[in-house]
């Protein structure tokens, strides 16, 4: 599994290595270019997700119709190309073109449904822990080195080195990904539309959790640099050694999320206690003159961040059907881009107008509602698959399922030559199934 999944996950950190490197000290030096104000240096700093918003469901829904490797390489390719642009900018308009342009290289949810097409359900919590945990090293690498390479040389050269990055992605796309295996699914064309993916009501919940995740992402990277350098007078080399302790306490409070969420079956109080540890985090950040206790509550916010991490792709395609997989994918992805944006855009616009306490309080309230929004939604444990070999079971009776309650979803797998059905655990059990299609 490792194996089919490691040359997929490198590629995914190369392209987050890309964009989280300038994410430390991107705010301060975009709000220093020609033609700049507090918000548009907020519009740059996550202007890269509006057009990942707009883009991230074709690229998902082309990418299930006429192949993942045909859909990357068009996204890494347009992505380096607003690299470029983004390293030779002059002023801010220059800069904004470029990360929309990188931005348009929507390739995140076709990378995690190509994934989830090489491995089998019952491994795929793993293979998005080790995705998860995959970005999260090049999240690591990328806060702790792109302030020391822009304090030693410039911004622009982080971007450069994001162009870079992307063309080795390419070669490792053609060179270490297999192909996916061929799978079948019993569903009418009709029954394969994007808007379908708005009916499962736990999708539509992690869609808002992607949202809300990603725009206090946004919200906090603009905010720490800001703060650090204009509040506290610290240069941008020196960023680190708030950035290094931060970045380790996220790294270590994943493992624990994993394990209580897939292992454990607890998803759903770790999204509440990373919400818990958001809220503290703003509050302390935006509300402190003390130094020690803004550091605290960066280190709060990445261990609350980086619990997310392991469990959120894993929830969606745990929620949605295989046809839908890579629409349902590419809508929460849509809606985590849309969040950088929209938070980068409010971390301006509140900055400007209210300061870091106005940052404080709007981000308490919206947990507030985001713990009330998470407490509604199902387990994904309830929901148990089942793998049947095609020698000893029907795969032409397969369509008679779509009428059966407790059936979510079923496909063959004609690589590995297996019948993949998902229930509900409290409706049916395996041994029914089993019957069904003797």
């Amino acid at each position: 599994m490792i194996k089919r999944v490691m040359p997929l996950s490198l590629i995914l950190a190369f392209r987050f290595f890309g964009l989280f490197i300038v994410l430390s000290v991107l705010s301060q030096y975009a709000k220093d270019l020609e033609g700049s104000t507090a918000f548009l240096a907020g519009v740059a700093l996550g202007g890269y997700a509006l057009t990942q918003a707009v883009f991230q469901v074709p690229f998902g829904v082309m990418s299930d119709k006429f192949g993942r490797k045909t859909a990357l390489l068009i996204g890494l390719l347009i992505f380096a190309a607003g690299s470029v642009i983004a390293a030779e900018a002059t002023d801010i308009y220059m800069l904004l073109l470029g990360r929309f342009l990188q931005g348009a290289g929507a390739i995140g949810s076709v990378i995690t449904a190509m994934i989830a097409d090489q491995v089998r359900e019952d491994e795929r919590a793993h293979a998005m822990a080790v995705m998860g945990m995959t970005i999260a090293m090049s999240f690591a690498g990328a806060m702790l080195v792109g302030p020391i390479i822009a304090g030693i040389y410039s911004v622009s050269t982080l971007f450069w080195l994001t162009a870079v990055l992307a063309i080795l992605a390419i070669v490792v796309l053609f060179s270490a990904v297999p192909e996916p295996p061929k799978i079948e699914h019993h569903y009418a064309e009709d029954e394969a539309k994007v808007k379908d993916v708005f009916k499962d009501k736990d999708l539509v919940r992690m869609y808002i959790t992607f949202l809300f995740h990603s725009s206090t992402m946004a919200i906090a990277f603009y905010l720490i640099p800001m703060l650090l350098k204009n509040k506290f007078s610290m240069p941008e080399d020196d960023f680190w050694k708030v950035y290094l302790p931060a970045v380790v306490f996220g790294i270590v409070a994943m493992g624990p999320a994993a394990v209580f969420g897939e292992k454990y079956q607890k998803g759903k109080q770790v999204f509440i206690i990373s919400i818990v540890f958001i809220f503290l985090a703003f509050l302390l950040m935006g509300l402190t003159s003390n130094f020690y206790l803004f550091a605290t509550g960066a280190v709060f916010f990445f261990i609350g961040f980086n619990m997310f991490e392991p469990l959120l792709q894993s929830f969606v395609s745990k929620f949605a059907k295989v046809h839908q997989k890579g629409a349902a994918l590419g809508v929460a992805n849509t809606f985590a881009y849309f969040g950088i944006f929209l938070g980068g855009a409010i971390g301006g616009y509140l900055y400007q107008n209210f300061g870091e306490s106005g940052i404080a309080y709007f981000i308490a309230g919206v947990s507030v509602f985001w713990i009330i929004w998470i407490m509604g939604m199902k387990n994904p444990a309830n929901r148990a698959t089942v793998f049947l070999s095609m020698d000893e079971f029907s795969n032409e009776k397969l369509p008679s399922l779509k009428d059966i309650e407790g059936i979510n979803d079923f496909y063959t797998n004609y690589t590995e030559r297996i019948i993949v059905v998902k229930y509900e655990k409290e409706i049916l059990d395996e041994q029914k199934i089993k019957e069904l299609l003797k």
